[in-house]
C-alpha cells in the first residue's frame, strides 16, 4: 500500500467536499452562473481523480513497479492543475481581479496529466513486475 497516496487521497477528498458545499451554497452569490459551472468542474474532476489516486494507493500493494507510482503523480499534478485553474478563476471573477485571466490556459495542461494517469496505471497493470 502507498501510505503517501493514502493521504494525499484524504486531504483531496476532504476539499472536494468542502469546496462543493462552499460552490453548493455560498458561490452562487459571488460570482455567474458560468463561473459556478467552471467551478463545480473542478470539485468534480478532483473528487474522481482523488478517488483514482485511492486507487492508486491500494493497487499498488498488488502491482508495486513505477508505471504506476507514476501515475499517481500524474493524478497529483492533474488535481493541481485543472482542478486549481478553474478554482483560480472562479477566484478572479469573484474578486474582478484584472490579470490572470489566461490563468485557463493551464486547464487543459491538468487534462493532460489525468489522461497520463490513466495510460500510466494501465502500463503499470499490463507491466506487472
Amino acid at each position: 500500500m502507498h501510505k503517501g497516496f493514502l493521504i494525499t487521497a484524504c486531504v483531496f477528498g476532504i476539499l472536494s467536499v468542502a469546496l462543493g458545499a462552499f460552490g453548493a451554497h455560498s458561490l452562487k452569490r459571488i460570482v455567474s452562473p458560468e463561473s459556478v459551472a467552471g467551478f463545480e468542474t473542478g470539485v468534480r474532476y478532483q473528487f474522481y481523480h482523488t478517488l483514482a489516486l485511492l486507487a492508486v494507493a491500494l493497487i499498488y500493494e498488488r502491482f508495486s513497479n513505477k508505471w504506476v507510482v507514476w501515475s499517481g503523480y500524474s493524478f497529483l499534478i492533474g488535481i493541481v492543475l485543472f482542478s486549481g485553474s478553474l478554482y483560480l478563476l472562479t477566484a478572479l471573477n469573484a474578486t474582478n481581479t484584472v490579470g490572470l485571466r489566461k490563468a485557463g490556459i493551464i486547464t487543459p495542461f491538468g487534462g493532460l496529466f489525468f489522461i497520463a494517469g490513466w495510460v500510466l496505471l494501465l502500463t503499470g497493470i499490463l507491466k506487472r513486475s
